[in-house]
């Protein structure tokens, strides 16, 4: 197996819209994606994007991605990492394509002085915590995610 990990290009967001859905399916979420080919390609390839994505090629074939973006903690005064999406494929699960990817972003951080690398995994999701915690993650249980959506943000930004 010849793993490869390269930086999406244009020309890739009808791939990273193809594994976004795959991912969604397996997470059962797939009625939430709205998200469309242009929108990724724009998202990805602006002249000073905000988002990115690295695409695991195994014999040359894409088998997996992952779509990060850099954050800010004000604690620390430095950037760090947050991994959006981390998907394989199936079929090359358990071949070190979920960790290579990873590493690539660890190197990053390493690579940039970045002192963090963050993602959320679902409860239920038993053998991605599995691996997570193979590489070394901790859980962050002190922590309860907010989200702000839909009908509230509206109307929440629309107050004076």
């Amino acid at each position: 197996m010849t793993l490869n990990i390269r930086s999406a290009r244009p020309g890739d967001a009808g791939l990273v819209l193809a594994f976004i859905k795959e991912l969604a399916e397996y997470e059962k979420l797939l009625h939430e994606v709205v998200a469309t080919e242009a929108e990724i390609g724009e998202a990805l390839f602006a002249p000073n994007p905000k988002v990115f994505c690295d695409i695991a090629e195994c014999d040359g074939e894409p088998v997996g991605f992952a779509v990060w973006l850099y954050t800010y903690s004000t604690f620390s005064g430095r950037h760090g990492i947050w991994l959006e999406d981390l998907y394989v494929r199936p079929g090359q699960r358990g071949r070190g394509i979920g960790k290579a990817l990873i590493a690539g972003l660890a190197r990053r951080c390493v690579a940039e002085n970045l002192p963090r690398l963050a993602w959320w995994v679902l409860n239920w999701n038993e053998p991605s915590r599995v691996f997570y915690r193979s590489i070394g993650a901790k859980a962050q249980d002190e922590w309860t995610v907010k989200r702000l959506e839909g009908e509230a943000l509206r109307r929440l930004g629309a107050e004076g």
